[in-house]
């Protein structure tokens, strides 16, 4: 929880910093494209579950 706490926190921070020097946010704008990087973790979670590779 510690973790989801803190990862949360410094996403708003710099999603703040990024306002503030006007730059677009380094993140996907739509449902879509949220979606498809839980995909990709997912995929990757279940991978490495199975054998496949990473650590």
């Amino acid at each position: 929880m510690k973790e989801l706490v803190l990862s949360l926190g410094t996403g708003m921070a710099v999603g703040v910093l990024f306002a503030a020097m006007r730059l677009p946010v380094p993140a996907p704008s739509t449902l879509a494209g949220l979606a498809g990087i839980v995909g990709l973790f997912l995929g990757y979670a279940a991978a490495v579950k199975l054998g496949l590779g990473g650590k």
